[in-house]
């Protein structure tokens, strides 16, 4: 399963690493990547901040609060980003729940006490939960599955089964067990990266504007019993977004008719 469009995807991912991501240089490319990633997995969960505002607030911190943003969603940005260094610099870091805690302790250091009160940043949830039109399962059943998930996300990289099927497959059933009071998102979206990262893939992006494609994706798990769905359009996803900056690349390398 896959076959197709793991030979799509490897075929424009060679041509996407030569021509973007090895030309840019390790230190551009992660800070646009994490610019942009901050950006749209933050807008996901409600973040008002574009772009540029995150790319502001990247480079002048908070003393550089964008105009009409909150401090609250600049304090999530905030997060984000030191979620995300944290994550890069530790991609030798064993697949674990140790890493997944401190992931989310991260994401949710400076926010959750705002929008969960005697909630701790990478603790596990105490309550059951619930997100948009959601309810999840009793709690304690659900957390007790996470080091099982965690083991299985690893043996399957190590039997060699493709990054991306694997991330998606590990995404879909992490969101399901949704075990934080808050941050699952964030957090599922950035250690599916980090698997992609390890296996020194491009990250996934999942774009604001994908965001009901996503949900859907995500819910077809629990109505239809498979995460193909799922696994289909992480693969759309990073596809389009290849395509697409491969695209700029070209046009923008054209010469200019100045009269």
């Amino acid at each position: 399963m896959f076959e197709k469009e793991i030979e799509e995807y490897e075929r424009i991912r060679q041509d996407y690493q030569q021509k973007i991501a090895d030309r840019m240089g390790v230190k551009q490319w992660m800070e646009y990547n994490e610019i942009l990633f901050s950006a749209h997995t933050c807008a996901i969960e409600g973040n008002s901040f574009t772009v540029d505002d995150t790319r502001i607030l990247r480079e002048q911190g908070m003393a550089m609060i964008p105009v009409g943003r909150s401090l609250l969603e600049c304090m999530e940005m905030a997060d984000h980003f030191r979620a995300f260094d944290y994550m890069v610099s530790h991609l030798d870091h064993p697949f674990d729940e140790a890493l997944l805690k401190e992931v989310n302790r991260y994401v949710t250091e400076h926010t959750l006490s705002y929008r969960a009160p005697g909630a701790v940043a990478g603790e596990y949830t105490s309550e059951d939960m619930a997100a948009g039109d959601t309810i999840f399962g009793n709690h304690e059943t659900l957390i007790a599955r996470v080091p099982n998930l965690m083991a299985s996300t690893q043996k399957a990289l190590d039997d060699g089964q493709h990054p991306m099927v694997v991330a998606a497959k590990w995404h879909g059933y992490y969101e399901y067990l949704h075990p934080f009071r808050d941050g699952n998102g964030r957090t599922g979206r950035l250690l599916s990266n980090f698997i992609l990262l390890r296996a020194k893939h491009p990250l996934v992006i999942i774009r604001l504007e994908d965001r009901d494609a996503y949900i859907s994706a995500l819910k077809q798990i629990r109505s239809e019993g498979t995460d193909e769905h799922l696994v289909a359009f992480f693969f759309r996803t990073a596809i389009h977004r290849m395509q697409d900056e491969l695209s700029q690349k070209h046009k923008n390398s054209l010469p200019l008719l100045f009269f």
